[in-house]
């Protein structure tokens, strides 16, 4: 096989293409990893599996009956490298992780330099397709979708004011059609706090705000806390 420039120049663009449009979209979002990390592991993926396409050209005629290569296990060292890329965009702000779909773009976007690196064009932007309506399409249907929002519930009594009891508090909660699971207590400041932990859940995040406003006119209410996760 000789070196063919044209065909290696297309092979690179179309990557480049590939992986900006994918980027693109995560850009357009505000994620970390954007239209240049994209674009770049699209076009480093489909560059290393063009060398396994041209090898033999590279290697000096007398190595030929020598050399074994397999371009399988360099789609598998580019995709370990992209493992740690993937881990360093997911990012955990206290109970909440965030980045787990920008790092599965960027797998996929390095997938699809692969393809395209060997020359398999049709699959390679089918998949470029299917990814942007994933990353676009799917999460306006996401958003419309039900699902369970979790929080982490934290409420502080003043003991010296008649602490609400758990019963009481759980009704509390019910009345805002929210659901409260296992309790842990904690007395604290010198016995003069005492304190309810819990994980609540509902299907509308209004309902844990309407619970925070409940919770502000209540002067027994020394602190609380709602957090998302």
């Amino acid at each position: 096989m000789e070196l063919d420039y044209v065909q290696m120049s297309a092979r690179l663009l179309l990557a480049f293409l590939a992986g900006g449009v994918i980027g693109m979209e995560r850009a357009l979002h505000g994620r970390e990893a954007g239209f240049r990390t994209h674009a770049l592991v699209c076009v480093a993926s489909s560059l290393l599996m063009i060398l396994m396409v041209y090898q033999w050209e590279l290697v000096p005629a007398r190595f030929l009956e020598t050399v074994r290569a397999d371009p399988s296990r360099m789609a598998q060292g580019i995709m370990t490298g992209i493992g740690f890329l993937g881990a360093g965009v997911i990012i955990k702000e206290g109970l909440t992780v965030r980045g787990l779909t920008t790092a599965a773009s960027i797998w996929i976007t390095a997938s699809i330099g692969i393809v395209i690196g060997m020359g398999l064009y049709y699959p390679a932007f089918l998949a470029t397709g299917m990814t942007v309506v994933i990353l676009s399409l799917f999460r306006w249907i996401e958003s419309r979708l039900p699902s369970q929002m979790y929080a982490k519930f934290t409420v502080r009594f003043i003991r010296a004011r008649h602490s609400v009891d758990e019963e009481a508090l759980r009704k509390l909660i019910a009345q805002h059609h929210i659901r409260a699971f296992e309790a842990s207590y904690k007395l604290d400041n010198e016995g003069k706090h005492f304190e309810y932990e819990m994980t609540i859940r509902s299907k509308n995040q209004k309902d844990f705000r309407r619970l925070a406003q409940s919770l502000v006119g209540m002067e027994e209410v020394y602190e609380f806390s709602i957090v998302p996760c």
